[in-house]
């Protein structure tokens, strides 16, 4: 961003006018979002403590209640004679006096910090978190490291922030959520030329979005078309332990839209997915004497993709390697994860044909032992770059990247989705989606990531966080298509 900002100025916008008009914007939002009230806007040094000092003058004119203090002595020269504006209008005050406002606005800090906060700061946003006032930060919550979003000693915890141009890395990490609250894109133009500039014609970090996500889907059906040209998928997964993992992933399966669903799970649960999947053909195969799937013998070719691995156990290893030297589109999950694992994670290099890993944390981290996960996306990227494979790392906040280096964050979630079984309805899904386009491997996972998240917010919803169980989660997943789009 910095860069791009730079290429702004260098080609003649002044940097006071593109000043005014980041805090018009970003007064237009906050009157939006909270009408006339008492405000108190904390200044920083720099322009992001410029920003707020021409926001606390907008919203005096506009009739608000404004207080403006600032824990700093010296300020880059802009923001200096923001300030003596600010002091002219009578409109400074001590920390104190902002304790009885409605609402604070965060403008110590902007992107770029990555040093650790000490007294006075460390000790003022302590005390201005301890208010419980909600709290509107500018660009980041000050105290956020920009790229990893990790606190540097402490950090604002905002109800909003609004983020100025670009989405910051920071803002997508997982460990950013606490600080964060509901965070919004403020567009004040910046040329696309200046943006393909820095970061090229497709930028290698993208935040998926709604309407990106309900494009990719296959919604709309050719009216002369048939079940074997909506895709078959297979899924292998189930064991006598772990029953339920077969049918949540037949459940996911099923909502995606594919015309042929198959599994191939041990007989003995052939009776009890047969009942919940009817339409589904239930592979029925040999067992061990764990229970769990002994040999499969099917033609691989006859399948669009493959997902496997809910439920297996790790007793069904050795078809984990079968399925692993076939030629059709697989993702794996759960003990498919571990049993490559086993095998080491590189030789994904050496498969002929599209893979998709879907690992929890400990997960990535038994596959991927060495890779450094303080930044989520960059760790995505290096297990990618390492196996040629397509990796979404679960959590709050997904990230996926390619063996290209391309990384998508799926910024919405909800704690609902922390139940056993969600992920088996990930897999059942993202199976579905791909083998209806084998072909788009990136866009077909983040969209699958994205539908999975949303049903999850529907459900949480209807039903609040505690009542999403994973097989009520699967319900839940045709209707947050069909309320988006309505939307």
């Amino acid at each position: 961003m910095r860069s791009i900002e730079h290429r702004i100025f260098e080609a003649g916008m002044p940097v006071a006018a593109l000043m005014e008009k980041v805090a018009g914007k970003l007064s237009d939002r906050i009157a939006d979002l909270y009408p006339r009230c008492r405000v108190g806007v904390l200044v920083g040094s720099g322009h992001n403590g410029g920003d707020a000092l021409v926001v606390a003058r907008e919203l005096h004119f506009r009739g608000y209640e404004v207080r403006v203090y600032s824990p700093f002595s010296r300020f880059k020269e802009l923001t200096e004679a923001h300030l003596q504006y600010a002091k002219s209008l009578g409109i400074l005050y001590e920390i104190e006096d902002l304790r009885s406002c409605d609402l604070i606005l965060d403008g110590l800090f902007g992107f770029g910090l990555t040093r650790s906060l000490e007294d006075p700061i460390l000790s003022l946003i302590h005390q201005v978190n301890e208010w419980q006032i909600p709290i509107i930060s500018i660009d980041l919550p000050s105290g956020l490291h920009t790229d990893t979003g990790r606190s540097l000693g402490t950090a604002i915890r905002a109800t909003h922030t609004l983020c100025l141009g670009l989405w910051k890395l920071g803002l997508l990490q997982e460990s950013a959520l606490e600080f964060v609250g509901k965070a919004e894109l403020i567009d004040f133009d910046i040329p696309l030329t200046d943006i393909t500039a820095i970061l090229g014609e497709t930028p290698q970090l993208q935040r998926v979005t709604s309407a990106w996500a309900m494009s990719a889907l296959p919604l709309n059906r050719p009216a002369s078309t048939h079940k074997y040209k909506m895709g078959h998928l297979l899924l292998i997964c189930g064991s006598n332990r772990y029953a339920g993992g077969a049918l949540l992933t037949g459940l996911g399966g099923r909502s995606s839209g594919v015309g042929m669903l198959s599994i191939a799970a041990p007989n003995s649960l052939k009776p009890m997915l047969s009942s919940h999947l009817p339409e589904a053909l239930i592979l029925g195969c040999p067992e061990t004497a764990s229970g769990a799937i002994a040999s499969l013998n099917c033609d691989f070719s006859a399948f669009d993709a493959i997902a496997c691995g809910p439920g297996l156990t790790l007793d069904a290893a050795d078809i984990v390697q079968q399925v692993l030297e076939c030629d059709r589109p697989l993702v794996l999950d759960a003990d498919g994860l571990n049993a490559l694992a086993k095998l080491g994670a590189e030789t994904l290099k050496n498969r002929q044909a599209p893979t998709i890993l879907t690992p929890h944390l400990g997960e990535f981290k038994r596959l991927f032992p060495d890779t450094n996960l303080e930044c989520r996306a960059s760790a995505v990227r290096a297990a990618a770059a390492a196996t040629g494979a397509i990796v979404l790392l679960k959590g709050a906040r997904i990230a996926i990247a390619d063996a290209q280096g391309q990384i998508s964050i799926n910024p919405e979630s909800t704690p609902a989705l922390a139940r056993g079984g969600s992920g088996d309805v990930l897999t059942g899904l993202l199976g579905g989606l791909l083998a209806q386009n084998p072909t788009a491997l990136l866009e077909i996972t983040q969209t699958a990531a994205w539908w999975h998240a949303q049903a999850g917010i529907l459900a949480a919803q209807t039903r609040s966080e505690l009542g999403v169980d994973a097989h009520t989660l699967t319900q839940f997943l045709i209707p947050a298509i069909v309320a988006h789009q309505k939307n």
